[in-house]
């Protein structure tokens, strides 16, 4: 059996996405932009197979996109996050799964409690990351998020998944 260069263990790499979960459920914005690298791409397919350059994705952003849609949650003016959801992930199932490149794909397991006047929301799907050290600090260059739900009519998402 021959062993695959990982360049960032299991555990480093559940910490890192604890830490993003974290953040991103408590709206800490700028800490949660500052893990991205400036080539980063942010993907929620509605067809996982599909090419999201030709085909429509729930959310498919470049890092210039990912900075406005932070902005955008920031200024307390969009009315979807008024009051804004109330949010618990857990994330489970990591696996360190390869190198490509500079960087280390991850996979996981994402659970994500929303609560809203509307009720609450489950939304549950795989996640893939592409981590890569910068400056000696992980940072997210993509992250895919593949919902079970997202061939079927979904409420507003209108927060970080």
């Amino acid at each position: 059996m021959t062993s695959v260069d990982v360049g960032i263990d299991l555990r480093e790499a559940e910490q890192f996405l604890y830490r993003e979960a974290r953040l991103a459920d408590v709206f800490a914005l700028e800490e949660w932009e500052a893990l991205w690298t400036d080539d980063a791409v942010y993907h929620v397919p509605v067809d996982p197979d599909a090419d999201p350059r030709t085909h429509m994705s729930i959310v498919f952003d470049n890092r210039g996109r990912i900075a406005t849609r932070i902005k955008q949650l920031q200024t307390g003016r969009r009315h979807s996050q008024r009051p804004p959801s109330r949010l618990c992930r857990s994330v489970t199932n990591v696996e360190v799964v390869g190198v490509e490149g500079d960087d280390t794909v991850v996979t996981s397991v994402v659970q994500i409690l929303e609560s809203r006047d509307r009720g609450r929301t489950w939304w549950v799907g795989r996640a893939t990351h592409r981590l890569r050290r910068v400056d000696g600090e992980l940072r997210m260059a993509a992250k895919t998020v593949v919902l079970v739900d997202s061939d079927r009519s979904l409420p507003t998402m209108s927060f970080l998944i």
